[in-house]
């Protein structure tokens, strides 16, 4: 399983998408949780810029972007888009029709039907087929790679079991808060085994032999929207990310590097990072543990797709103003920590909490942030624990330095 909370527009509670299963350095390796933090690296084949910033609607807070081209399969029919969202916490490429000027081509099933997907949020849902591009970020390329097109005019009719797993449509720009997604977690693909063999409830994946008729299927995993990642032909088994610290206060902007790879390129090399292990089988599949306030929290998870921390914690106050509903915002900013579970032992990860009603309207950058989590045994480390750090997410079944993937290292 994987989630990540963000705002949509600014002033609203980001909330938790369930599409799958489920400090510092610098210099060589991947650092450690101590120091000034690094920010972007040397431009190479497998690095490209990515930035925290107020999006395509100016209006987004803690959220990481970057730049993708996408071309129709086989040929230099090409667009490049930006303000691409970058998360750790899911998988695949998704990009908002609204935005597009190609029309690719929609996968199809072996009996003819038009393959769709139904992205789950819990407070809305998006919905459109899923595609074949050949992908392309800074050096790196996959071919026909299934990505789904949010919003897709082609399939307009929502099957009420989608519709009705959220209150909200995000099927344009304005509600998705950016032009797409691009999700690089620790798992190869959205839904992996679990949707070759069942159909969950609501559905993830889509036959519709017609635009409105449309049921749940199961869908073999070469069809599943993949972590394009692993189909790049070299640095494939991993990500990293660098960001500088953000001032306490808040900034305008952050720009750091996604870097693709681990131990593949002098770029990436692991060091004497913290490596913490993410549960490959039973309940907790998918997830850290971490221990917070007492409580050990099994289905923890570190995410760049969320743009705060949260966690539950009845000492902190939640913000009086409605159009904070969920966030916190104590009197003053309040210094706490919680405790990662590793292979041996635990490794302590301080933070701060600032009120979220005190963000500069300016800034689309605040370290502060941070609210309550609907899901009661989680803890959810957001985009705040990138500032300042590199952050390795190794992809579960690929092999580095550092030990076998699915783990998470800074």
């Amino acid at each position: 399983m994987s989630a990540y909370f963000r705002i949509a527009q600014r002033g609203c509670l980001g909330v938790a998408l369930c599409v799958g299963m489920a400090s510092c350095g610098g210099g060589d390796g991947l650092g450690s949780n101590s120091g000034s933090g690094t920010g972007p690296v040397a431009a190479a084949n497998n690095v490209v810029s990515v930035t925290a910033s107020g999006g395509p609607s100016n209006n987004a807070l803690n959220v990481l972007y970057t730049t993708v081209t996408v071309c129709l399969p086989g040929t230099s029919t090409c667009q490049t888009i930006d303000n691409i969202q970058v998360d750790t916490g899911s998988y695949g490429l998704r990009i908002l029709a609204p935005v597009l000027t190609l029309t690719f081509p929609v996968l199809a099933l072996s009996n003819g039907s038009a393959l769709v997907e139904c992205t789950s949020f819990v407070d809305g849902y998006s919905w459109g087929p899923v595609t074949i591009a050949d992908v392309t970020i800074s050096g790196e390329s996959a071919s026909s790679v299934p990505i789904q097109i949010i919003g897709d005019s082609r399939y307009p009719t929502v099957p009420t079991d989608c519709s009705g797993s959220a209150p909200l449509a995000e099927d344009t720009v304005a509600a998705f808060g950016a032009n797409g997604i691009i999700g690089i977690g620790p798992l190869p693909s959205d839904c992996g085994e679990f949707c070759t063999e069942s159909v969950p409830e609501p559905a993830i994946y889509y036959a519709c032999s017609t635009e409105s008729n449309c049921t749940g299927t199961t869908v073999p995993e070469a069809s599943q929207v993949p972590n394009p990642v692993t189909l790049f032909a070299t640095d494939n088994n991993g990500t990293i990310i660098t960001l500088p610290s953000a001032p306490s206060t808040g900034t305008t902007t952050l720009t750091g590097s996604l870097i693709f790879g681990i131990d593949t390129e002098s770029n990436n090399a692991s060091g004497t990072e913290t490596v913490v292990p993410i549960a490959t089988s039973g309940t907790y599949a998918g997830f850290i543990t971490t221990i917070f306030n007492g409580a050990t929290l099994a289905e923890s998870f570190i995410d760049s797709g969320s743009n705060g921390n949260f966690f539950t914690d009845s000492s902190l106050t939640t913000c009086p103003d409605s159009g904070f509903s969920g966030f916190y915002c104590p009197s003053s900013t309040t210094s706490l920590s919680g405790e990662m579970q590793l292979a041996s032992g635990t490794s302590t990860v301080d933070f701060d909490v600032a009120s979220a009603e005190q963000i500069n309207a300016a800034y689309f950058v605040y370290p502060g942030l941070g609210g309550t989590n609907p899901m009661p045994n989680s803890f959810d480390w957001g985009l705040p624990f990138f500032f300042g750090r590199r952050v390795a997410t190794a992809i579960d079944g690929y092999t580095t330095s550092a030990g076998s993937g699915p783990y998470i290292a800074f």
